[in-house]
C-alpha cells in the first residue's frame, strides 16, 4: 500500500517561488489503479518523481508497505528504485540495441534476481502483456509503438515491484492502442497485486482507473 502524507515541493526561480506540490495526502491500495489528472504544469510529474525517489520533497512523508522512504540512505534509495518501483514512460525508454526479452531481463538484473530465473520470468511477463515468441526476440525498432509500450509494461512489473508509476503512458499511442495499454496496466496490477499510479491529462484514460485524483496548482483532490 502507498501512503502519502502532507507532501510538498517548492522550486525557487528568478520569477519567484513555484509551489509545484502543496500539502498532498492520499492512499492507494495493492492491486488498485489510481489516475492522477492534471494539465501541463499542474504538478503531477513532480509528484510522480518524488514517489519514485527521482526527486526529494521539502516536507511530508511517503510510505510504501510500511517502509518510510524519507529514512532510506543512498543505498536504500537505489535499491528501492531497482526493486520496489517500476516506471512506464510516454517515450517507452527501451534500450534500442537490446531485444524485447533482453530489455526485461535487464530490469531483473538490476533488481538482483537470480540469473537462472530471469529468462523464464521475462518470457512469462511478455506473454502476459500479449507479445508472441517471435516478437520478444525483436529490437524496439522492429516493434510498433503499442508493442514497445507492452514491453515497457512487462519490464515495469517484472521484478514484482509493489508500486508502478506510469507517466502519460498513452501519450505516443493512438486512442485504441492507448485504451488497450491502460486495460493491460489495470489487469496486470490485479494479477501482480501492485499499486499503479497513472499520470495523465486524458480524461478517457482516467475514466478506466479504479479511482481518480485531480491536481491543480499542486493541490490534490479526489474526483467522486
Amino acid at each position: 500500500m502507498l501512503k502519502v502524507t502532507s507532501l510538498s515541493k517548492t522550486f525557487r526561480t528568478d520569477a519567484g517561488d513555484v509551489h509545484a506540490v502543496q500539502d498532498v495526502s492520499f492512499t492507494a491500495n495493492d492491486g488498485e489503479m489510481v489516475a492522477i489528472v492534471g494539465a501541463s504544469g499542474s504538478g503531477k510529474s513532480t509528484l510522480l518523481s518524488m514517489l519514485g525517489l527521482l526527486d526529494s520533497p521539502d516536507s511530508g512523508s511517503i510510505s510504501v508497505n510500511d517502509t518510510e522512504l524519507a529514512y532510506l540512505d543512498a543505498r536504500g534509495r537505489s535499491d528501492y528504485r531497482a526493486r520496489k518501483v517500476g516506471f512506464v514512460f510516454q517515450q517507452f525508454n527501451l534500450v534500442p540495441n537490446l531485444t524485447a526479452i533482453d530489455n526485461v531481463k535487464l530490469a531483473l538484473e538490476f533488481a538482483k534476481w537470480p540469473k537462472d530465473e530471469r529468462r523464464a520470468r521475462a518470457e512469462s511477463m511478455l506473454t502476459m502483456v500479449g507479445l508472441d515468441a517471435q516478437k520478444i526476440s525483436r529490437r524496439p525498432s522492429r516493434l510498433s509503438g503499442g508493442e514497445q509500450q507492452r514491453v515497457a509494461v512487462a519490464r515495469a512489473f517484472a521484478a514484482r515491484a509493489g508500486l508502478i508509476l506510469a507517466d502519460e503512458p498513452t501519450g505516443n499511442l493512438d486512442s485504441e492502442t492507448g485504451k488497450r495499454i491502460v486495460e493491460l496496466l489495470r489487469t496486470t496490477a490485479t494479477q501482480e497485486k501492485a499499486t499503479v499510479l497513472v499520470v495523465t491529462h486524458d480524461q478517457a484514460v482516467a475514466d478506466q482507473a479504479d479511482r481518480r485524483l485531480r491536481i491543480v496548482d499542486g493541490t490534490l483532490t479526489e474526483i467522486a
